[in-house]
């Protein structure tokens, strides 16, 4: 049995030309006529089909939004590359709907729940209202998602899909809308009324699209599509409807190209290591050039939520040098994809890609400056192979020489110890755990001969102390483990 997931996008132009109609009057015009209306302006009396004067008359605050085809087609093609991310059987359905063949997508996704809702919010993030329907079969998915009465639009046991499209009206089949007063004189009202009439009766009627496109949502009859494939090469770019003058409003546009870079990467399995945003400024006798914001990544990445979050660090530290009035994405450096690891024993806190990200976060906060990470050099002398340097592929908590545990953090000093009962105190008695180390090296810079020991206080925390072997014998701090 196949698990597929119906996306049926209500409203593509007006997402697209006004962002904020779920609050406004927002009507758009083809040819003179309203093509598509908001809530708002329906409760006023706009219809589609309706002409301009006649909206003028009852909804005078209407915001009239001229149709564009190419507007229309390209968010359509947005959604399309960014669902790529889910499923490469992805394919275009009647009324703007998309059909994704989930099937072998469950396990990786972690089950049907977590995919349903990560597809809801892949559509949130391209600021596209959907409404998405899944079952066994995609007539039936699709049926379920375009239907306005439909309450339950998630059924993946084939009698329950059967009880619930049996329930739908008959003019929900597109195929049946040549025949609608012919059905309605005879008191067919539902899908489940239809297929109770005869075949051949039916047939010679209507038309053999009515009886294919039944049997095709019950699941009688194979369904075939022409799949989506992905463009060779990937152009995301968004011209803003206003001037944006903040960093930070750039975010929520910037989103719905990020989740379209990541649909092209999962359809070529290639992950990327560095995008850039440039910003667009104004053209003519003011322009600037493009301001050209990176993000460098250590790891191969195709996940929009990492790379949502290196933006937002990026933005919230960008001051711009003009107006912003388009976006462009590209892939800076791209390469193959790695397999997806699935260990039997999952390791405990996190895997390293997931350590990675969270330094990567922190980099994009606070600066490669002020990030630092060990850079043991090769040398005997704890002072001299202690160093630290910009953070840049892996971070380490400490090393070993030899076998022998040395901590990180030494003191820029030594620190002079007293001695209580034949021990070295520091706040308390110290208890010697391991040593000696013995370092016996730069005698031609006058470096003494030492002996460490690592050492525990009372309260567990441990030390790196040492011991000058000439002279007083006294006792140093030079070290503190983590």
């Amino acid at each position: 049995m196949r698990t597929w997931i119906a996306v049926h996008l209500l409203h593509p132009t007006l997402d697209t030309l006004c962002p904020d109609w779920r609050n406004t009057a927002a009507v758009v015009v083809d040819h003179g006529l309203v093509r598509v209306c908001s809530p708002v302006a329906r409760a006023a009396g706009v219809q589609p089909g309706m002409r301009i004067s006649g909206v003028n008359t009852l909804c005078p605050q209407a915001v009239l939004t001229q149709y564009d085809e190419h507007i229309h087609r390209s968010s359509i093609q947005a959604a399309s590359l960014a669902l790529l991310q889910y499923s490469p059987e992805l394919a275009l359905g009647e009324r703007d709907t998309l059909l994704l063949d989930v099937t072998a997508s469950l396990s990786l996704f972690g089950g049907v729940r977590r995919l349903y809702r990560r597809i809801q919010g892949t559509l949130r993030g391209l600021c596209l209202s959907a409404c998405c329907a899944m079952a066994s079969t995609a007539g039936g998915a699709w049926l379920l998602a375009t239907a306005a009465c439909a309450r339950w639009r998630r059924c993946l046991k084939p009698h329950t899909l059967v009880r619930r499209l049996d329930a739908l009206p008959v003019g929900s089949l597109p195929a049946a809308h040549p025949y609608d007063a012919w059905l309605g004189s005879i008191g067919c009202a539902t899908l489940g009324a239809l297929r109770q009439l005869p075949r051949a009766g039916l047939q010679r009627r209507t038309s053999k699209q009515v009886l294919q496109a039944l049997d095709a949502a019950y699941g009688k009859t194979p369904e075939i599509f022409k799949w989506i494939i992905a463009p060779l090469q990937f152009q995301g770019r968004i011209e803003l409807i206003e001037r944006v003058e903040y960093a930070d409003a750039i975010n929520r546009v910037a989103g719905r190209l990020v989740e379209q870079l990541c649909g092209w990467l999962a359809g070529h399995q290639r992950a990327v290591t560095q995008v850039v945003l440039l910003l667009e400024h104004e053209r003519g006798r003011h322009a600037c050039a493009p301001t050209r914001l990176a993000l460098t990544t250590a790891s191969p990445t195709r996940d929009p939520s990492h790379l949502m979050r290196l933006l937002q660090e990026h933005l919230h530290h960008l001051k711009l040098a003009a107006p912003v009035i388009a976006l462009a994405l590209e892939a800076g450096r791209i390469q193959d994809a790695a397999p997806v690891a699935e260990d039997l024993f999952p390791e405990p806190g996190g895997t390293p890609q997931d350590r990675q990200r969270v330094l990567e976060i922190i980099l994009a906060r606070l600066g490669h400056d002020r990030v630092l990470i060990p850079q043991p050099l090769a040398d005997h002398r704890p002072e001299i192979a202690n160093r630290w340097g910009p953070a840049n592929k892996t971070s380490v908590k400490g090393h070993l020489v030899d076998g022998v545990e040395r901590p990180c953090w030494l003191l820029e000093k030594p620190l002079p110890l007293s001695v209580r009962k034949h021990r070295p105190w520091y706040g308390s008695s110290l208890r010697i755990l391991q040593g000696p180390e013995r370092i016996e090296d730069g005698w031609w810079e006058g470096w003494s001969q030492r002996d460490y020991f690592v050492a525990q206080d009372n309260t567990g925390v441990r030390y790196w102390l040492f011991q000058e072997r000439y002279g007083h014998l006294r006792w140093f701090l030079h070290g503190i483990f983590g």
